[in-house]
């Protein structure tokens, strides 16, 4: 696989301790890479690493074949899109002014949105499917159409790569779905790279092409079958009570 973000050897965690280490992750374009885990595995130390939000404690973060972490900050904007979780507070903001701040690393100092800016902005709305509320105020919209926005946003900052953080923490069954599968989409359709955490079993072992497993202070990558036949999620959520059923893919 031609990988757009890989890590070699790495190690995250804050200040001088280790939560995750010697992690190997390899992401290529047209594919969606669930990460799950327990609470308080490491899943989003693991995730803001990757984004270049924080600093490894040791080995490597590459993306487009480049260091990570030493990369300006303009150019990493424009290589990876990040929609983290909890619910944004955006004050008086409409959707399509949200939107148009994607393009914030392509635009000049003033900010002015270019005509080609200007697509952008009306082609990732149209992914999404939000085109119709463009002009209704973020204050007026519901969880899902929300996530929605900030999924629209991240796609017009046109980068190969997207991560996101539990983009499903704060919705309902149906627009849980709804989301996974447009990411799924996204990642197929517009030859994304897709990572993403969640605690939504089921729709990643649906959905997502490949499973990241943080467990024990390591990850395991691998399919979704291959995830359920090792016995490794049985071994991850055995310590939390829990009990996974390779059968309907889900815990008890």
């Amino acid at each position: 696989m031609n990988s757009l973000l890989h890590t070699e050897a790495l190690s995250v965690g804050y200040g001088k301790k280790a939560i995750v280490e010697g992690v190997d992750l390899r992401i290529g374009r047209g594919e969606l890479v669930a990460l799950i885990g327990v609470n308080g595995s490491g899943k989003s130390t693991l995730l803001r690493t990757l984004a270049g939000l924080q600093a490894p404690i040791s080995g490597k973060v590459f993306c487009a074949g480049e260091g990570l972490h030493a990369m300006a900050v303009k150019e990493r904007a424009r290589q990876i899109a990040v929609v983290l979780t909890g619910r944004p507070q955006v004050g008086l903001l409409d959707v399509r002014t949200l939107v148009s701040l994607g393009r914030q690393p392509w635009t000049g100092r003033m900010g002015r949105l270019s005509a080609a800016d200007e697509r952008a902005v009306d082609e990732a709305m149209d992914h999404v499917g939000i085109t119709a509320f463009a002009r209704r105020g973020m204050d007026a919209l519901s969880d899902g159409e929300r996530q929605k926005v900030m999924i629209a946003r991240a796609l017009a900052q046109d980068t190969p790569l997207l991560l996101l953080d539990e983009p499903t923490a704060f919705l309902d069954l149906v627009n849980r779905v709804q989301v996974m599968r447009l990411l799924h989409r996204i990642a197929h359709d517009l030859g994304k790279a897709v990572l993403l955490s969640t605690h939504d079993l089921r729709a990643a072992l649906d959905l997502a092409d490949r499973i990241a497993l943080v467990h024990d202070r390591s990850v395991w990558v691998g399919s979704s079958e291959e995830a359920i036949a090792s016995g490794v999620l049985a071994a991850a959520f055995q310590g939390e009570g829990l009990v996974f059923d390779p059968v309907t893919g889900t815990l008890r």
